[in-house]
């Protein structure tokens, strides 16, 4: 589907520093998404600790399409569609288990672990005998996979770059959240899963690097302790660093983010596993990044929340997937992550602070949820779809800090709009097509 007369009048408007209001509920948009940025990107599905052995399944989506992810018995991970190659009918409906291989409920054809068809029910009285070579009709596995530090990946584009192409320098800052220990992470319970009116958009641009609006949207839960800091103006003193297609932030100053509350055996396993030039970052009173994303909607935080009045703050990290339902509704799905090799007692700490900060009836999550739908609901209307909104925050203010050590181009502060213009810069782009 392509609509030639949609795309330049937006292109000019986000090169101008400005979005028309209306990208956020456009069916054709939602249409143009679907063709050009999700069948043409990188799209996390799981993480290997959630399918940890053989016969391990979990269903998960990209857009509207359905997949099996599985362990086969001999370790290898699988990303297959999840439908059969008799009458298209989902093989597998349930979220996640241990099976053999997968039945088709309506006729029966069986698939192994791989997806690979092995069985037909009355196969020589229906078919004839040695009809059908089982071997073209298997399931129809992801045109292309890819794992990175335990996270699985899926690509429907089979010309697409590889998936360690696509992360790119992104890796560097990546390491702060998925590079803290020799044992690597592992989810904690399951994903939670629900839906808001809100578009897609709108919670990649939060987090990869709205920075300010949390000591407007989210001043309760400071005022309350659930969000631990001295005061709003901590965001003051922060970092935000902007890639095409990945944008984070760090806070300073506060002494609760400069560690995000970790406690010290666990920064000192940090250290050891991280580079020269990330450890420095962390002794000059740079915390550990909190917010990011990486194009298209998987986002990631990490930061120390209340989980009882009788203890300090716990730090949790979360990855979560803004999946498009619809133009302006959004399947959210969240993981809660932690260290495989941390101590019981802070894994149910961290779960807690989690769940009480960005579950799905979080205190912050409510507030970020509630913005969203309030923009996506004026941006169905005709005038209001018109509307340009200001993506213009320190532009011809701030300048590219010249001793920051990673990639990207790094600004002093985290409430600005560097990354943010980088995304719909990213988005806009994919959209055409280059």
């Amino acid at each position: 589907m392509s609509n030639p007369n949609l795309i330049p009048p937006i292109a000019n408007a986000i090169a101008n520093g400005e979005l028309p209001l209306g990208v956020f509920s456009n069916p054709a948009l939602f249409e143009l998404e679907k063709e050009h940025v999700f069948a043409k990107t990188w799209n996390f599905l799981a993480h290997e600790s959630e399918i940890p052995n053989a016969g391990d399944y979990v269903q998960r989506y990209i857009a509207d399409d359905s997949f099996i992810v599985s362990r086969d018995k001999h370790n290898k991970v699988h990303v297959v569609l999840n439908a059969c190659r008799h009458r298209g009918r989902k093989v597998c409906s349930v979220e996640k288990g241990n099976t053999r291989n997968f039945s088709c409920p309506y006729h029966g054809w069986v698939y192994d672990l791989d997806g690979a068809l092995i069985n037909i029910p009355y196969e020589d009285e229906g078919y004839g005998k040695d009809a059908i070579n089982h071997a073209d009709w298997g399931l129809m596995p992801a045109p292309k996979i890819g794992i990175w530090r335990g996270m699985i990946f899926a690509n429907l584009d089979a010309n697409a770059e590889s998936l360690d192409d696509y992360l790119g320098d992104a890796k560097w800052y990546m390491d702060f959240y998925t590079n803290k220990s020799e044992a690597g992470l592992e989810v904690y319970g399951v994903p939670q899963r629900w839906v808001v009116d809100a578009d897609w958009k709108l919670a990649a641009d939060n987090f990869v690097g709205d920075g300010y609006h949390t000591f407007i949207t989210h001043a309760s839960t400071i005022q309350a302790g659930m969000l631990p800091a001295q005061s709003g103006d901590f965001l003051l003193d922060g970092v935000q660093v902007a890639l095409d297609h990945f944008g984070i932030g760090f806070a300073r100053q506060d002494p609760l983010f400069n560690s995000l509350a970790y406690p010290p055996p666990m920064m000192e396993a940090m250290r050891q596993r991280f580079n020269p030039e990330q450890v420095a970052l962390m002794d000059q009173g740079v915390s550990l990044p909190t917010h990011g994303n990486l194009f298209p909607n998987l986002s990631f935080l990490n930061a120390p929340g209340a989980y009882t009045a009788m203890a300090p703050p716990a730090p949790y990290m979360t990855f979560r997937i803004w999946r498009p339902l619809a133009a302006g509704k959004t399947e959210i799905w969240s993981w809660c992550m932690v260290e495989q090799d941390a101590p019981e007692e802070f894994k149910q700490a961290s779960y807690k602070a989690y769940l009480l900060s960005f579950g799905t009836s979080g205190t912050l999550e409510q507030d970020d949820a509630e913005n969203w739908s309030q923009i996506t609901l004026p941006a169905k209307g005709t005038m209001a779809s018109k509307l340009s909104l200001n993506y213009s925050m320190g532009d011809g203010l701030l300048e590219p800090m010249n001793d920051w050590p990673g990639p990207g181009k790094a600004y002093p502060l985290d409430f600005t709009e560097f990354a943010q213009r980088a995304f719909w810069k990213k988005w806009i782009t994919t959209l055409e097509g280059k």
